[in-house]
């Protein structure tokens, strides 16, 4: 009943409040996303999980700057344990609204530069120094202010350590909340 319920309210938001997804000056992203979720159910008993909560200012229509935090860590049974971090800034760049995809969707590029660094405790290798990533992402909006979006974006870190690089490439999934810079302008 519960599940019956919350699909409910969630196809009322969708149908009662269509996104137009209005980006513009002065609104504040808030979110995060959720990736290399993995809970090994065989012998391996592995389990990894990345976090990456994001804060950005549009400064103008479309083009948002702001910080980003990356934590994760990756385990497995009678293998080392490694623990990743990451925090920077951070360029969002929605395409144009008038390209459009799905009827509430949006085309973005995200791009970050930082500092971060793996370690990992039985034998692995370290390394900790720059961090930096870009990639394409899709954002669809089940509200003018909530979007659901998914990203694929390239990762790199190179620096000091036991290995002076590492790079990867991962499909990420999150969510946004857009604030706007006042709630009696979006209303016309």
């Amino acid at each position: 009943m519960k599940t019956l319920t919350l699909i409910f309210l969630l196809a009322f938001c969708v149908i009662k409040f269509p996104a137009q997804a209005q980006i513009r000056q002065g609104d504040i992203m808030i979110g995060g996303n959720l990736a290399n979720l993995n809970l090994g159910l065989n012998d391996a008993k592995n389990f990894s999980f990345d976090i990456s909560p994001k804060a950005a200012l549009f400064f103008i229509d479309n083009l948002a700057v702001g910080l980003y935090l990356n934590l994760g860590i990756e385990t497995a049974k009678d293998a080392g344990t490694a623990t990743k971090y990451g925090a920077g800034l951070l360029l969002r760049r929605y395409a144009n609204s008038n390209i459009e995809i799905l009827s509430h969707g949006r085309l973005f590029g995200e791009a970050t530069l930082g500092v971060g660094g793996m370690n990992v405790t039985k034998g692995g290798g370290n390394t900790n120094g720059l961090d930096f990533s870009v990639g394409p992402g899709f954002a669809y909006f089940i509200s003018p202010n909530l979007g659901l979006e998914t990203l694929l974006k390239y990762n790199g870190l190179a620096g000091f350590g036991n290995e002076g690089y590492r790079s990867n490439i991962n499909l990420s999934f999150g969510f946004q909340i857009y604030l706007p810079r006042k709630a009696t302008d979006r209303v016309k």
